[in-house]
């Protein structure tokens, strides 16, 4: 037994007592135990399917038996009010179309950032006592600006390693899976901005999926919006099961 869920797009002339009735045929033929029933309702679709505008779609999630997968599609594809489907494993996804975004901390207070400065400015005091009684070698222009510099350098190649890899922020350790972006200024100075950290990116979130598309319906690179691989990986997937389902355009149509 393997948990599954699936999203069937039904005729949108169907009521949902009429939808309700067919899920029990398909149901029956899957077996196994129904654990949630999500129905959206009737929703414009992102392209025609069968010259249809609208569909009827109602997401499931259920635990069958993967040996009763073929006689269930055999049942969806004889039924000629079953627009399309889509069956996939269940990895936790809400079955409401929602991502699962972690907290990101809260930022710092006026307090705290001057408390912050006043915890420097004494540790600098301190510092510039103890050059003095050192002689004044520590103290000399010279090496103490190769000393600043020196730390600039590091502190800013640690910002850099932790902007291409994704996995650092403002906030502290971010999760493998990073986003969503969002983007500012016009083409070509476009300034990425981090958003919460993705833990589950589900393929039926068509909001957070189109921050990371472009106007032509294309996917961002990852050299743009400096992800992970692994999550480079899981928002392809995302996409092609989204456009499958008519909840992103293959291509986007700018005609009336």
């Amino acid at each position: 037994m393997r948990d599954y869920e699936i999203v069937h797009i039904l005729d949108a002339a169907l009521s949902q007592e009429a939808v309700d009735a067919k899920l029990e045929l398909f149901h029956a033929a899957l077996g196994g135990r129904v654990a949630a029933i999500d129905h959206w309702g009737v929703r414009q679709l992102a392209y025609p399917i069968r010259k249809a505008a609208t569909g009827y779609y109602v997401v499931v999630q259920v635990t069958a038996d993967p040996a009763r997968l073929p006689e269930f599609e055999r049942l969806v594809k004889l039924d000629e009010e079953a627009m399309r489907y889509l069956i996939v494993l269940n990895e936790g996804q809400p079955a409401s179309g929602a991502s699962v975004l972690a907290e990101r901390l809260p930022p710092a207070t006026a307090e705290e950032e001057e408390a912050g400065s006043g915890d420097s400015a004494a540790e600098d005091g301190a510092g510039s006592e103890d050059g003095g009684d050192d002689g004044g070698e520590d103290a000399s222009p010279g090496r103490g600006g190769e000393g600043k510099e020196g730390e600039a350098k590091e502190g800013r190649a640690a910002g850099d390693a932790g902007g291409e890899d994704g996995e650092v922020s403002a906030s502290g350790p971010r999760t493998a899976s990073s986003g969503p972006p969002v983007f500012t200024g016009a083409r070509g100075r476009r300034r990425r901005h981090e958003g919460p950290p993705i833990v589950l990116l589900n393929y039926k979130d068509v909001a957070t999926l189109s921050r990371f598309l472009t106007e032509q319906g294309k996917i961002l690179p990852k050299r743009t919006t400096k992800v992970t691989a692994r999550f480079q990986r899981m928002l392809g997937t995302a996409v092609k099961r989204a456009r499958h389902l008519a909840l992103l355009p293959y291509v986007r149509d700018y005609g009336g």
